[in-house]
């Protein structure tokens, strides 16, 4: 019911879906650029839309607010405490090694303002986890979601950064002026 929903809704603001899930059991889902509120809501129609059961992080103080941290754990949310120095890439890559199935959904910005440089730990954690990224983005010029072919990251961050920046230069997000430069 929830995916008629979702599919309804797409088709009637004009969106559409364009790639898929990869085949893969265990990948790392980046998601860029993140600029608004509304990304959360575009991102799970779509993962309603595809079927996709994914996890993601969210900061902690989201958790602590009753029903927000109900329904955000019910959507596969786990709360990341930033202002504590935790060895955050070992937790997860711990979750990819006991699940059969797992995907982190992660917006390497960590924030909707404008950031010169992406967080890397979703990086770490598929090279440790030995698991591929696929970049998903949100283009809201276009209304397209689009799942890009997954890759495996070669362990030369500076080289697959680029990569990752280059595709996601070409998104137009909710707000421009805080996409990728």
């Amino acid at each position: 019911m929830r995916r008629a929903f979702y599919r309804f809704w797409f088709w009637l603001l004009g969106w559409k879906i364009i790639g898929g899930n990869p085949p893969d059991k265990k990948y790392v889902i980046v998601v860029a650029p993140h600029t608004s509120n509304l990304d959360f809501f575009v991102g799970l129609a779509a993962r309603n839309i595809l079927r996709l059961k994914s996890n993601f992080l969210a900061k902690n103080s989201l958790f602590k607010i009753p029903i927000v941290g109900w329904v955000l754990r019910l959507l596969g949310g786990h709360s990341v405490d930033r202002s504590k120095k935790m060895k955050l890439v070992d937790q997860v890559v711990e979750l990819f090694e006991t699940n059969e199935r797992f995907v982190m959904t992660v917006t390497p910005e960590g924030t909707r303002s404008y950031v010169p440089n992406w967080k890397t730990g979703f990086y770490f954690i598929a090279v440790k986890a030995k698991v591929p990224i696929q970049m998903v983005s949100f283009d809201f010029k276009k209304k397209v979601v689009e799942l890009k072919e997954p890759f495996h990251p070669s362990g030369d961050l500076d080289r697959d950064m680029d990569y990752m920046l280059s595709y996601f230069r070409t998104i137009t997000p909710r707000h421009p002026e805080k996409g990728v430069k």
